[in-house]
C-alpha cells in the first residue's frame, strides 16, 4: 500500500466519529463536496492576498471534506453516479482556483514583495503550466476510461497534491524568502506533466496490439479504395474471381474498341462483318 493510501487509511478511521455523526444527522454527501469546494476558494483567494499561512490552513481543512464525503456516501447508501461525477468536476474547481490563487500571488509581487522580484514572471508562467498539466493528468485518465484502459498511473496522486500545497504553507509560509513554495509550486507542475506523458505511453502500449493486428498466416493485405475515399485491407484469395471477372470484362472492352476502329479505318468491310456476326447491313434494313 502506497505511503498516502496508508496515511489516508489511518485519517479515516480518526475521523470515524464525525463520519457517523454526518450519517446519522443526513447529511448529504453532495454538500460535503460542495462545502469543501467553497473553502478551497475562499483559501484560495487568502493565497492571492498573500496570506500564505491561513490560506494553507484553510485548504488543508476543506480537503478533509474531500476526504470524508466518498466514506459518508458509501455509509448511508447514498452512492450515485452522478455523486462521483459532482465529485471528480468540484475537484476539478479546487484544484484551479489554488494554482490560480498563486498564480495571483506570484503576479502581484511587485505589490508584496515577499519573494525574489525576478521570479515573479517565471513563477506565473510555471503556474500556468502546473493548471494545465493539472488538468490534462485528469483529462487523459477520464479519455482512457471511456476507452476501458484503466490508466491510474503516474507521480503525486491528487491527495499528495493538496499536501503539497497546504501542510508546508500552514505551518513555515514563506520560509526562505519564499523558496520552499517556489519549489513545490515547480514540482507540482513538473510531475504533472510527467505523468500526463505517462499515460499517454500507457495507452499508447495498450492499445497498439488492437490498433495494428498481425495479418493472418497465408493471407495477404492489399489495400484498395473504399467508396469514401480511405482505405480498406481485404483478402487477396477472396479477391482472385473477381479480379478475373474485371480482367475479361476488360479484354471485351477492348475487342469492341478494336472493331469499332477497324469500321472507321475499312468501311467497305464493316457491312460485311455485321453480316457475318447476324445483323444486317444498313442497306438491307427497311428504310
Amino acid at each position: 500500500m502506497a505511503l498516502s493510501e496508508f496515511a489516508k487509511s489511518g485519517f479515516l478511521r480518526f475521523l470515524a466519529p464525525v463520519i457517523d455523526l454526518l450519517v446519522r444527522r443526513g447529511v448529504s454527501p453532495n454538500a460535503i463536496t460542495t462545502f469543501g469546494t467553497v473553502a478551497t476558494i475562499i483559501g484560495a483567494g487568502f493565497y492571492a492576498r498573500g496570506h500564505i499561512m491561513l490560506a494553507g490552513w484553510i485548504v488543508g481543512l476543506s480537503a478533509i471534506c474531500d476526504l470524508i464525503d466518498g466514506s459518508v456516501a458509501r455509509k448511508s447508501g447514498q452512492t450515485s453516479v452522478f455523486g462521483a461525477f459532482y465529485d471528480s468536476t468540484l475537484d476539478r474547481v479546487a484544484d484551479g482556483a489554488v494554482l490560480g490563487g498563486l498564480a495571483i500571488f506570484f503576479a502581484r509581487n511587485g505589490v508584496h514583495h515577499k519573494i525574489p522580484d525576478y521570479m515573479s514572471t517565471p513563477m506565473v508562467a510555471v503556474i500556468l503550466l502546473g493548471i494545465l498539466g493539472s488538468f490534462l493528468t485528469s483529462y487523459t485518465r477520464a479519455r482512457a476510461e471511456g476507452l476501458g484502459i484503466d490508466a491510474q498511473v503516474g507521480m503525486l496522486p491528487r491527495p499528495d497534491r493538496i499536501v503539497l500545497l497546504s501542510a508546508p504553507q500552514a505551518f513555515i509560509g514563506l520560509a526562505l524568502n519564499g523558496w520552499v513554495l517556489i519549489a513545490i509550486c515547480i514540482l507540482l507542475t513538473v510531475t504533472a506533466w510527467i505523468t500526463v506523458v505517462q499515460r499517454m505511453v500507457f495507452v499508447y502500449r495498450v492499445t497498439e496490439a488492437s490498433d495494428h493486428p498481425s495479418p493472418a498466416p497465408g493471407r495477404i493485405p492489399i489495400l484498395r479504395p473504399a467508396p469514401s475515399g480511405q482505405s480498406e485491407a481485404y483478402d487477396a484469395r477472396a479477391a482472385v474471381p473477381d479480379n478475373l471477372a474485371l480482367a475479361g470484362d476488360r479484354l471485351v472492352r477492348h475487342e469492341e474498341v478494336d472493331a469499332r476502329l477497324a469500321d472507321v479505318a475499312a468501311p467497305s468491310d464493316a457491312a460485311g462483318r455485321r453480316t457475318e456476326s447476324g445483323h444486317p447491313s444498313s442497306f438491307d434494313r427497311a428504310r
